[in-house]
């Protein structure tokens, strides 16, 4: 058969989309990996902040509230950004720069809500919003939506190559060939390579490689410690079950596509940041992992269909705030794929400043 829509990659950006284009066309999701998820969503940090990834991003990030709170995958956090003194200048950057964008922020003293902080970190915006994100019940949510909708789902099926043919595509994978009017690049850290196997243009949309680790702590962090990020953006770390700690260096490495896995170097150095900022005697590394983190030249997600390539779509370059995002980029990538009017959820949200067009 035909599909009316095949996407490349079941991935949180794949699988948010499907879910909301399967009910009113034929879609195909093509996985490469034996598992969707692998990769950049299934190794996210896992949480909500609407301050992340700048102004421009915001938007999308609010209207995305709602539906996460309407299906439980939110839980209270909190988040300080911190800094010392010589980095005032940052801190009330930060205020101003979304100052009447609707976010809740305002300067507190972090040494009153972080157990053994060291007294030099005197500074700190609060963003109260902050949460922790179910990842891994938020996309399977979304599979479950789409393949109840009678979208596809092809696992092992990585792309090998993508031609024209007639008003459509001819697709072929490793699980198969396939024929399909439009192609979506939801490939992630892989957009760029799937652009060029299509015979479309690469954005310039770059993999970055960003280690976590797991640590056991002395004396144990709460359990409602909030989410903790260096204003200056040398590292963060929030609190996980059992008095444990998520930790990260906030690190972004050039990296190619593929299993990422993090460098010694990189925890070392989270550690030795973290040791500068609270007095906490680190027992041991349970775990590390890294992921990637993908994003376009300027920063911003990119929605809609390519400018020279018909029935090309792009919705690629989330960097690390795709999974936060999801519910409203999914929604504005399919009034756009479909054209049809945007949900009013993201309706009042400029489409534009996400168009392909803006690279051409």
């Amino acid at each position: 058969m035909t599909y009316d829509i095949a996407i490349i990659g079941a991935g949180i950006a794949g699988a948010a989309l499907a879910a909301e284009i399967a009910p009113r066309a034929s879609v195909l999701i093509l996985e490469a990996e034996d598992v969707a998820g692998y990769h950049a969503t299934g190794r996210s940090a896992a949480f909500w902040e609407e301050t992340y990834g700048g102004p421009a991003v915001q938007p999308l990030t609010a209207a995305s509230r709602s539906r996460l709170e309407d299906g439980g995958f939110l839980q209270p956090l909190g988040s300080l950004h911190i800094g010392r003194e010589h980095e005032r200048d940052q801190i009330e950057a930060m205020l101003e720069q979304f100052a009447g964008s609707g976010v809740d922020l305002s300067l507190v003293d972090p040494r009153e809500r972080i157990p053994g902080l060291r007294p030099e970190w005197n500074l700190a915006v609060w963003e109260p919003s902050c949460a922790y994100i179910d990842v891994a019940g938020l996309h399977a949510a979304a599979l479950s939506r789409a393949t109840k909708a009678g979208a596809e789902l092809v696992l092992d099926a990585a792309l090998t190559a993508a031609s024209r043919s007639g008003d459509g595509w001819q697709v072929e994978t490793k699980a198969g060939n396939f024929a399909a009017r439009i192609l979506v690049n939801a490939a992630g850290a892989w957009a760029d390579r799937v652009a060029a196997m299509a015979g479309v243009a690469p954005i310039g949309i770059q993999p970055l490689r960003r280690a976590l680790a797991q640590l056991r702590v002395d004396p144990p962090v709460p359990d409602d410690a909030p989410h903790v990020a260096h204003i200056g953006g040398e590292f963060y770390f929030k609190p996980e079950s059992g008095g444990r700690i998520w930790l990260s260096p906030h690190d972004e490495v050039p990296s190619e596509p593929g299993d990422v896995q993090p460098e010694e170097i990189d925890i070392a150095i989270a550690i030795d940041r973290l040791e500068q900022v609270v007095d906490w005697k680190i027992e041991r590394v349970e775990r590390s992992w890294a992921g990637l983190r993908s994003f376009a030249p300027d920063r911003l997600p990119v929605y809609g269909f390519d400018n020279h390539v018909p029935g090309f779509f792009w919705c690629a370059g989330q960097g690390g705030f795709g999974i936060q995002t999801a519910p409203a980029a999914s929604l504005v990538a399919a009034s756009l794929l479909l054209g049809t009017a945007p949900d009013p959820l993201v309706a009042k949200i400029d489409r534009d400043r996400y168009a392909p067009a803006r690279f051409r």
